[in-house]
């Protein structure tokens, strides 16, 4: 197993956000992260990549005990739930959060190199910037233009495309579709396909339920912070009760 939580509880002061979560995602899986709204998906992603235990050490000295993380967590057989969160990127799990979270004053361009900041070898980040502009032609047509004046869309896939730059074990992606057309959305998602195809395992967030069921190969409902099923898509579309209240299909 790539990703290994294991009974995961994470307490912001006194609202327990996710509460005995295990979960799991293997070499080359692409794994679905489903359910409602304020279910603890996000809070699971930032959890598994250092993000939250990052937080918590900022409050230290203001408001102490804000913040509590039991639970293990493992990466590619060694345990990292102790880590800070630039040694879990330097390990290859990376996280593409959610709103498209790109620094809107940086060219495009220099929004990728960024995300290739912890890399040494010049040849290897070139390399890996090709290969983005090979998934995503659209960001070395706009590789001179300023973040914050692309669309939606292209925000989505310069995130994305900057998370590459670290040629991930495991990517994480947050609410990928959020706001995009129909026609984006199928465009995004078939280049999450493509990223899978060679070989990064992904971890995917994802409102659309229907078009997180067609790209992952198991998926995790979530709801109020516990996972209350595991599956593949037609396992969980059978059970009525999972469909209707938690999946909303």
């Amino acid at each position: 197993m790539l990703l290994e939580v294991k009974n995961l509880r994470v307490c912001y002061a006194t609202a327990m956000l996710l509460n005995d979560v295990s979960m799991g995602v293997s070499e080359g899986e692409m794994v679905g992260l489903v359910g409602p709204n304020g279910a603890g998906k996000s809070t699971l992603l930032r959890t598994v990549t250092g993000l939250v235990r990052w937080e918590k050490a900022m409050m230290r000295g203001m408001r102490a005990g804000d913040i509590t993380i039991e639970g293990s967590i493992h990466f590619n057989g060694e345990r990292i739930d102790s880590l800070p969160a630039h040694e879990i990127v330097a390990r290859g799990l990376i996280h593409c959060p959610e709103r498209a979270r790109v620094f809107s004053e940086m060219t495009v361009t220099d929004n990728l190199r960024a995300g290739a900041y912890l890399s040494k070898d010049k040849e290897e980040a070139r390399k890996n910037l090709e290969q983005v502009y090979k998934l995503f032609p659209v960001l070395k047509e706009r590789g001179n233009q300023i973040s914050g004046t692309l669309s939606g869309g292209e925000r989505q896939m310069l995130a994305i495309g900057r998370a590459l730059m670290m040629r991930p074990k495991l990517l994480c992606i947050d609410e990928p579709s959020t706001g995009l057309s129909s026609k984006l959305k199928a465009e995004l998602f078939q280049r999450i396909k493509e990223i899978r195809e060679t070989g990064i395992a992904l971890l995917l967030v994802e409102q659309d339920v229907s078009s997180a069921f067609k790209l992952a190969t198991r998926n995790y409902v979530l709801s109020h912070g516990r996972v209350i099923a595991e599956g593949t898509d037609e396992e969980l579309l059978r059970d009525e009760t999972i469909r209707k209240t938690y999946l909303g299909l």
